[in-house]
């Protein structure tokens, strides 16, 4: 009998004639994510509610060899949103990625923590995702094609100290990733979020420099350092890529280990 040799080829982990629109993508790991996946050969709108971060980051994708746009965007309203899938969809041709990168949160004592506080950090956090998730996943849905890619947070798993919103928010992220990857991967869309460790940003160094909080974070993190935004590039890289096309429903941790701590010393 004649045995015979079958050989897969995998899509490599290249973003040529992509279109990705991150949302949040002026800052901190939305930032980071844009020029990932710009390097990675697509071309990207980072998009935030503020004109003049959103001029800079076009400038740097653009500076990359890649096409962008400047539009603004807010989550919290979804004409902004059509608004902003419309020009993309006029000065791109079509939109592939998603990524999901904008937040809020607030530190307070939970039986103190406004209903006001409370519903803007979930209308930012879970409802804006899901505004977004609807507005373009329709566009993928028609198109037979797509990646979503949500950021969740260790806060997702597990519990941080009086920040109850920010928890809950998250915790419903990862929950409406996997309810949309079983939704809408008939449709060829792939619904995946990265859970992001925690990293060092602008807003949140003095946090981790030099306080109790930042030493337990340090404690629980194997690696023994705060992450890099950067790192997070090839996260999102792989999950956008046709290397990832069986891929959905996932929440993929970039955390240094901390999740999977147990005792450290």
């Amino acid at each position: 009998m004649e045995l015979v040799r079958r050989t897969v080829s995998y899509a490599p982990l290249d973003l040529t004639g992509k279109v990705a629109v991150v949302i949040g993508g002026t800052s901190g790991i939305g930032r980071a994510v844009a020029h990932g996946l710009a390097e990675a050969g697509a071309d990207v709108v980072a998009t935030s509610r503020r004109q003049e971060q959103v001029d800079a980051a076009a400038r740097e994708i653009e500076a990359r060899g890649r096409r962008s746009l400047r539009m603004t965007s807010d989550v919290s309203e979804r004409g902004s949103l059509e608004k902003l899938l419309d020009s993309s969809v006029k000065a791109l041709g079509k939109v592939d990625i998603l990524v999901n990168s904008a937040g809020r949160t607030k530190r307070a004592s939970t039986l103190d923590f406004s209903e006001s506080d409370w519903d803007d950090i979930m209308d930012t956090n879970l409802s804006g995702t899901l505004r977004a998730c609807q507005v373009f996943g329709r566009h993928m849905i028609e198109r037979r094609y797509g990646r979503i890619i949500n950021i969740a947070s260790i806060a997702s798993f597990r519990a941080l100290q009086e920040v109850a919103a920010y928890c809950a928010s998250k915790a419903g992220v990862a929950a409406l990733t996997k309810s949309l990857a079983i939704e809408w991967a008939p449709h060829g869309v792939c619904v995946n979020a990265i859970a992001p460790g925690v990293f060092r940003t602008a807003l949140n160094e003095k946090l981790l420099d030099g306080t109790p909080r930042g030493q337990e974070f340090l404690l629980r993190t194997p690696m023994k350092r705060f992450g890099k935004v950067e790192e997070l590039a090839g996260a999102a890289v792989f999950l956008a890529s046709d290397a990832a096309s069986f891929i959905t429903g996932e929440i993929l941790r970039v955390d240094g280990g901390m999740l999977a701590s147990g005792v450290n010393q």
